[in-house]
């Protein structure tokens, strides 16, 4: 049965298209209503719910765009992807600029049009699922008093609700009296927090935790002030306060983080899910483990939750990073050295692997070792012993090994570049890190968890996020996957006044990669067929996407397509 099956409208003035529409949806288990024009179309909506709708954009003498637009008007909100024999830039845009999910073009393959019912039905699931946390927490936040003062731009008290008189003992003689709260630290930053709005004209924001009396927990606040502007007659302005008591919300959200964050890596997608299992199962054995993926994709945080997780958490975590050494660099502060084994060796030295004796070493970027190294390095997996630079004499150690890679190292051992003894010595388990263009859906936790981080960091307030910079997030490739969107909101963040977060605020590299579009082929050689599989894959089998990749028009893309014999793998 699929998991994804849903309730689908299909809109459709030729009934030759509808019917294979229809049938291609039902075969996949979908519950499919049919309409051939735009009256039908709105008379089923008021009938009953759709999780997803394909809307053709002509509809008789009517359009798929009307249709849209009404539909939203009356409340619609399920995803509408919308069909065309004829592509426009222009109607695509209007389509999206009314709240189109998708844009998809005739004749329609069996594997377009599974493909876009898939994302729309689990965007719609997505959507469902936020609504529902949303009126969750919804729930949980009335059921919390918020403290309310207001006050004038002389930081007089003009008006404050019974909350925040039980929590700063105001009475009603304090109206027109100066704001003086006191009894608790948490009056003083309030108080401070309103002078900053009062005098900047900006909004503040604070959480504050302070002890409770008895000592066995802390109670959370979260303070807001916002600036009141006065009107056109008198001038007068002045600052709202809000203190809301967050502590059991606060308890829910350090829960609903914990599920989401795992000893400094961040990510709730089903693949991070994985490799969050695989590290529980593995940090206690002493088993050496490859830990494989991109640059950036956060492989030393993986060996650091190995370790620090593990039983050999009390004992040192060495790090190497093979990559800025030469091999004769890399021995000697692998293994150490003697007294005079070569110029400049003054004094005898312990190595990384000595250091780490109960402990572990990880070996970052290994695949960038020589074939000499390598040999070194597979006697001290096979008998933990190994001999300074210099000496004879073996040194034995306990330790465990991780070793992590952004290289192909099964294809280095077939080119000659790496042993393939050592390969399989290191590879016991490996522990794969998706690319951060696998795992979207991750993104706008990522950037909210960079927000923090920065805004801790730098001491001030940063703004939410606007709803385009987002977008550009959730369609940017990442080549530089999870260091890069870091170092991306670490330049936005010191450049950020407090204001929202938007596209114009993000280097100007990143806003370059947004318009410049570099083909993986050279335009004036042939398309590969690996250049072609390539971009399809990297786009997640979007034509239009691949074929801007490319830099070839859909209908050049669709005959290499046929020509390669190129489909999209059945999932």
């Amino acid at each position: 049965m699929n998991e994804h099956a849903g309730h689908i409208l299909v809109i459709d003035d030729e009934a030759p298209v509808l019917k294979v529409i229809s049938m291609l949806l039902r075969a996949e288990g979908h519950n499919v209503s049919t309409a051939e024009s735009l009256a039908d179309a709105l008379a089923l909506l008021k009938e009953r719910t759709f999780d997803l709708v394909f809307a053709d954009i002509m509809l008789g003498e009517h359009t798929g765009l009307e249709f849209l637009r009404i539909a939203r008007e009356q409340g619609f909100r399920s995803p509408v992807i919308m069909i065309t024999g004829v592509p426009q830039l222009a109607t695509a845009a209007e389509a999206l600029k009314l709240g189109a999910f998708d844009y998809i073009a005739k004749p329609i393959t069996r594997e377009v049009l599974l493909h876009a019912c898939l994302m729309g039905l689990r965007h719609r699931q997505l959507e469902d699922q936020l609504d529902r946390t949303r009126r969750n927490l919804e729930t949980l936040f009335r059921s919390v008093g918020d403290g309310v003062v207001m006050v004038d731009s002389r930081l007089q008290v003009m008006e404050f609700n019974e909350a925040a008189g039980r929590l700063f003992a105001l009475s009603g003689l304090e109206k027109g009296r100066q704001f003086r709260p006191g009894g608790s630290r948490c009056g003083s930053l309030c108080r401070e927090l309103l002078e900053k709005t009062l005098s900047t004209g900006t909004a503040k924001e604070l959480e504050y935790a302070e002890g409770m009396p008895s000592g066995e927990h802390f109670h959370t606040v979260r303070i807001h002030t916002f600036p009141i502007h006065g009107d056109s007659q008198d001038g007068e302005g002045g600052a709202v306060l809000i203190v809301r008591d967050q502590t059991r919300l606060a308890v829910l959200e350090g829960a609903l983080r914990e599920r989401k964050r795992y000893h400094g890596m961040v990510g709730a997608d089903a693949k991070m899910q994985r490799v969050y299992d695989l590290i529980d199962v593995l940090r206690d054995v002493d088993s050496t483990v490859l830990i494989t993926g991109e640059s950036g994709t956060g492989k030393e945080l993986v060996a650091e939750a190995l370790h620090f997780l593990g039983a050999r958490a009390s004992q040192p975590l060495v790090r190497v990073n093979c990559t800025v050494l030469s091999d004769e660099l890399l021995e000697s502060e692998l293994f150490g050295h003697i007294k005079g084994a070569f110029t400049g060796a003054h004094t005898d030295r312990r190595g990384r692997f000595e250091s780490a004796d109960g402990g572990t070493v990880f070996l970052d970027e290994i695949g960038d070792t020589s074939p000499r190294m390598q040999g070194k390095l597979l006697r001290v997996l096979q008998a933990k012993e190994f001999e300074r630079v210099g000496e004879d004499r073996p040194i034995h150690v306990d330790v465990r090994l991780i070793a992590a890679t952004n290289r192909d190292l099964k294809e280095r051992v077939a080119a000659g570049l790496f042993r393939q003894d050592l390969y399989y010595r290191l590879k016991v388990i490996e522990v794969n890190l998706p690319p951060l263009r696998e795992r979207r859906g991750d993104i706008p936790l990522l950037a909210e968890h960079f927000r923090a981080k920065f805004a801790a960091k730098l001491n001030k307030i940063l703004g939410p996020f606007d709803s385009v910079l987002m977008r550009a997030f959730l369609d940017h490739p990442w080549p530089g996957n999870v260091r890069e969107l870091e170092h991306v909101l670490e330049y936005a963040a010191v450049l950020n006044r407090g204001e929202p977060l938007t596209l114009e605020g993000m280097p100007s590299d990143f806003r370059a990669g947004r318009q410049v579009k570099v083909p993986l082929h050279d335009v004036a050689m042939p398309l590969r067929r690996e250049a072609l599989v390539e971009a399809l894959e990297f786009c997640l089998w979007n034509k239009a996407c691949a074929a801007r990749r490319l830099g070839v028009s859909r209908t050049t893309l669709y005959t290499k397509m046929r020509e390669f014999n190129v489909s999209r793998p059945l999932s």
